[in-house]
């Protein structure tokens, strides 16, 4: 396994692999890795030739300078366990590397990134926009891995490739949790023990309000599960919606969509969890 710092050496890599007709997949993340990265590694290595990871903390997407100031950076940690599972090369770029000067570029997905965290977090979808698309130009991977946890990202992501026609497959990948049903996050580290016992609490009911549901509005769900999660004193769901899993546009009815998705933010004591369930 190599760990590259600069895109031209990445890109001379990859392309004496590609004179080989290897095929290379992409697993982009922020470092501070997790079983949930690790799985998306391990199905990157079985689908292709070539796996590239990137460990990045991208400033452009964080709205909030504290959140970016306590990200977790463990570098050394992340390539230990990157190395095991097959990965071939780790890019670890500077922030001067990937902004040589300021983006400026801005993105409009429409509803797609308008909507739930592109609401409550100005610019986050646009600073992903602007780093995937660097990344994808840097690696030009046939495949890219993305975790369901940030289902909103991903449909952000779809339509970036779409727009700027990058030649790329997008791979949503099953989020992975622990026994107790919490979903894997970075972010986990930051739950003082009481918070770590009480945060499975969002998972679980997001599962039972998949059998509530039957028989209810769509209002009627999305009230159980705002008021279920915010009767423990440490927990406040910031939003629960209720969307159509391609346009994001939130749902009346539930013959609205085909394609029903509960999305939700919930924040344990001060750190800021998300997760999702599909009803249909």
């Amino acid at each position: 396994m190599k760990i590259v710092n600069s895109i031209q050496e990445l890109k001379r890599y990859l392309a004496e692999e590609r004179q080989h007709n290897k095929q290379i997949g992409f697993v982009p993340t922020m470092g501070a890795l997790h079983n949930g990265h690790l799985s998306l590694v391990k199905r990157c290595v079985e689908e292709n030739d070539v796996c590239v990871v990137s460990i990045f903390v991208n400033p452009t997407q964080f709205n909030d300078k504290n959140d970016l100031a306590t990200y977790p950076r463990t570098l050394d940690k992340d390539s230990a366990l990157l190395e095991p599972v097959g990965c071939d090369y780790v890019f670890a770029p500077t922030e001067t590397e990937m902004y040589p000067e300021p983006d400026t570029r801005t993105f409009d997905f429409g509803t797609v990134s308008a909507v739930m965290e592109g609401a409550r977090r100005p610019g986050h979808f646009n600073g992903v926009a602007q780093i995937v698309s660097k990344l994808f130009y840097a690696v030009e991977p046939d495949n890219a891995y993305f975790g369901e946890k940030d289902f909103q990202q991903i449909a952000v992501i779809r339509a970036m490739v779409k727009q700027l026609n990058i030649p790329v497959k997008i791979n949503a990948c099953p989020i992975l949790r622990e026994d107790d049903g919490l979903a894997l996050s970075s972010r986990n580290v930051r739950l003082t023990p009481e918070q770590r016992q009480k945060a499975p609490l969002i998972a679980r009911t997001l599962k039972e309000s998949t059998n509530f549901a039957a028989g209810k509005s769509v209002q009627e769900t999305i009230d159980y599960v705002v008021n279920t999660i915010n009767a423990d004193p440490v927990m406040r769901v910031e939003y629960y919606e209720i969307v159509d899993g391609i346009t994001m546009e939130s749902i009346k009815d539930w013959s609205d969509t085909e394609y029903a998705v509960g999305c939700i933010t919930v924040y344990c004591g001060e750190v800021r969890l998300i997760d999702n369930v599909r009803y249909k």
